[in-house]
């Protein structure tokens, strides 16, 4: 058996990175000029029009100083701009963010669903939090009772104990306000787009200020450019809050989320730029069909979400103040899906080739119990000024899989590669679990301590610590024939394949320590010039509750937690009366740690990766009337010790674009009309490497282009148009780590949505 040895104190080098950008934004074509803006009429608006894109500061309480003032590349997403977009999911809100993207469509034969994010080169989709708690569970979230997303980027560990190397995102929900409020919306589009929302925000007649929200969705909508692929979501997001005018308020909050699907499993990826097999036929073959869907009908995800959360807040003085969070949240994913590797024996007749499917199941449960306390206070110590947050968090999370006897789901006949038809269902479909079942849990206390020190109106210190004991337990159950274990014939619903045998269960604990450290000049009282340095760390089976006794795994329970170190250097101006944020970020992020080495040699904690890169933004109005939002990254990526991990060979990262370019604009016509667009450009995607023969080692790159109109049509009732991917542009949106398979871009569609407000 291989054995394990860890290497702590390896010496990591570094390298020098400079880089050149040019970046110009352009004005649409038919904008009118500033002079025009007078001729608005004042109660004929667009709802969201005249609201900024621009955020000044972020929901967190650890983050005392405005944005302007953060040693950090912050990304604040407001719900103006996705509201503008026809956004409606998470996903499609970060488009607004260079470089962060679903890529991955999955791996190992199996198909993500969900949010499974990418950030600077590695996943972050255990790093989501929503109002500062970690939100668990694989699922697409919808933005109907979201204010804003604020995506970190770089280490966040000091923030959030545990998590990503490269940074982690933060859903802030709506919460009542004292302001009486009434909108919805109806929207119809491509791909049998519907769907209706509605907010409600009414204050109540009791002492000291109260208010009653309520956010309503119902999604029932397919995806354009893709056959049978269906999202039915509904949900409701209640807020109540006391106390809006005292020193001390509460605010109580309920979530509840159906979702009934017809999960995305792809499209086979012969045909594409960069496919080779050592089949002659099959290197013939031309791209199938995007909207072929290679599934059946009777393919399913059905995701129950809840979460219940208690917020306190009260001030002691202008200065000092408390706040205690309480969470309860569950998410339980139940999902069928037609997964497909290989062409079965293909022929010199495409016609005749069949491709082999399997059904993939995954029943999966998740709860995080989770409390917070932050206290925030102000003071002087003699002539230095400090902003100090200290808190404490105590959490517990849990996930559980329940295995289903393969025997049980049934056969699917081989579909046809060109031709698929999904009416044709599975045979023998009646799933019994098996015992092949497995639980983890991680329980963590934390404790931290920020403070930003202004030494003058021109120079800041800011640093932080935060220290999180943590002990995760694991325990599955697998298949066997030996003489160990369950017998399944008396305990698996009838099963007599074998025997199930109850593994040992597995344990780690440990202590991380990150920190960060920032300096930041002001040559002027809207710029800023800072330095920073930050560290994060993920134990084994911090990303998934799954441990393992296994040498050549990271979820070892004997190896170290992975260490991440990112230092960055920027510059941040509020332009224009600062009613535009302008920033600029030079980054190097080194993550050691890695398990690499051989069955023969052992293996080692000794693999380093580094991610390197700039990253330019513009985000705010440029007249009363226009409005943008646009950012610019280049990332350079490598594997500086260990084993290549991207399918072409090179030595660089998988799923991380060498550029990206993100921009959306509008302007304010006379008479009610708004029009706006955007562009992205992602670059092409390295395939990790995983075996796999005759699949495509990387994506092609692409430019898709948006566009939108809105007409105010009274000042309580408007009409917005969104067109997507005017030109049609083909491309890949994600692959998986195979390259079997791929999730087409949607084609060119549209969608008309009527907002009315009160």
């Amino acid at each position: 058996m291989a054995h394990i040895k860890s290497r702590k104190h390896a010496v990591v080098r570094r390298s020098g990175c400079s880089a050149a950008v040019a970046m110009a934004f352009i004005a649409l074509p038919g904008a009118v000029s500033a002079q025009q803006k007078a001729d608005v009429l004042p109660e004929i608006e667009v709802h969201g029009a005249t609201d900024s894109y621009k955020a000044d500061t972020v929901s967190s309480p650890k983050f005392t100083q405005p944005l302007l003032n953060t040693t950090q590349t912050i990304t604040v997403i407001k719900k103006e701009i996705v509201q503008q977009q026809g956004g409606t999911t998470l996903t499609e809100a970060l488009r607004n963010t260079p470089g962060v993207g679903t890529f991955s469509l999955g791996e190992n034969g199996n198909t993500t669903t969900g949010d499974a994010i990418y950030m600077r080169g590695f996943d972050t989709s255990s790093s989501i939090f929503v109002d500062g708690v970690r939100d668990l569970g694989a699922v697409s979230r919808d933005m109907f009772n979201i204010e804003q997303i604020e995506v970190t980027k770089g280490p966040a560990g000091a923030d959030t104990g545990r998590g990503s190397p490269t940074g982690s995102i933060n859903l802030s929900t709506k919460q009542p306000t004292m302001k009486e409020a009434y909108s919805a919306s109806i929207g119809l589009g491509s791909g049998n787009f519907q769907r209706v929302t509605a907010d409600l925000n009414k204050p109540l007649n009791l002492e000291g200020g109260a208010a009653f929200r309520v956010n309503l969705l119902k999604d029932d909508s397919g995806i354009a450019g893709r056959d049978v692929v269906k999202s039915d979501r509904q949900g409701i997001a209640a807020a109540l809050a006391f106390g809006l005018n005292t020193n001390t308020r509460t605010y109580l909050n309920y979530l509840h989320i159906d979702q009934n699907n017809i999960p995305n499993g792809g499209v086979p990826t012969i045909g594409l730029p960069g496919y080779s097999n050592t089949n002659a036929f099959l290197n013939s073959g031309v791209k199938v069909n995007p909207k072929n869907f290679y599934g059946t009908t009777g393919d399913y995800e059905e995701v129950t979400a809840d979460m219940v959360t208690a917020r306190i807040e009260h001030d002691f003085s202008p200065n000092v103040k408390l706040q205690n969070t309480t969470r309860f949240g569950r998410t339980k994913q139940d999902y069928l899906l037609t997964g497909f590797m290989t062409l079965a024996a293909p022929t010199a007749n495409p016609a005749s080739w069949n491709l082999a499917r399997s059904s993939q199941i995954v029943d999966q449960k998740n709860e995080i119990i989770a409390n917070q306390t932050n206290l925030t206070a102000k003071f002087d110590t003699g002539g230095i000024k400090h902003s100090v947050v200290t808190g404490l968090e105590l959490s517990h999370e849990k996930q559980w899989n329940v295995g289903y006897d393969p025997n049980s789901l049934g056969t699917l006949a081989n579909s046809s590669l060109y031709f698929p038809n999904p009416a044709i269902q599975r045979v023998g479909f009646n799933p019994v679990t098996n015992g092949n079942n497995a639980v983890g849990s991680t329980n963590t206390a934390s404790v931290y301590l920020f403070d930003t020190l202004e030494l003058s109106p021109k120079w800041q210190i800011n640093g932080g610590v935060r220290v999180d004991r943590y002990d995760t337990d694991y325990q599955n159950a697998t298949l066997g024939n030996g003489v160990l274990g369950v017998d399944c014939t008396a305990r698996c619903n009838g099963i007599t394949k074998g025997l199930v045998v109850q593994n040992a269960p597995l344990s780690t604990s440990g202590t991380l320590v990150n920190w960060k450290l920032g300096a930041l000049y002001k040559p002027t009282e809207d710029s800023s010039l800072y330095a920073s340095y930050a560290t994060s760390k993920q134990p084994p089976g911090g990303a998934n509750f799954a441990l393992s006794a296994a040498s050549n795994s990271a979820a070892n329970v004997n190896y170290d937690p992975q260490g991440t170190k990112t230092a960055e250097i920027g510059g941040k101006w509020d332009a224009l009366d600062k009613r535009l944020a302008l920033t600029a970020a030079v980054y190097r992020t080194e993550i050691t740690n890695e398990v690499e080495g051989n069955a023969t040699d052992g293996y080692f904690q000794t693999g380093k990766k580094r991610v390197q890169g700039i990253e330019l933004g513009v985000v705010g109005d440029i007249t009363a009337a226009w409005a943008v939002s646009a950012g610019y990254t280049v990332m350079n990526t490598k594997v500086t010790s260990g084993a290549v991990v991207a399918a072409d060979g090179t030595r660089g990262l998988s799923y991380t674009p060498k550029q990206a370019f993100t921009a959306w604009t509008t302007y304010k016509l006379p008479g009610g009309f708004t029009i706006g667009g955007g562009a992205r450009f992602v670059d092409s995607l390295r395939k990790p490497s995983d075996g796999a023969v005759g699949t495509p080692t990387h994506t092609e790159s692409y430019w898709v282009y948006d566009a939108m109109a809105t007409y105010a049509v009274t000042k309580n009732f408007d009409l917005q148009l969104n067109l997507y991917n005017l030109t049609d542009k083909e491309y890949v949106a994600s692959i998986n780590k195979s390259g079997y398979r791929y999730t087409p871009g949607i084609e060119r569609s549209a969608r008309l949505t009527a907002n009315i407000r009160f």
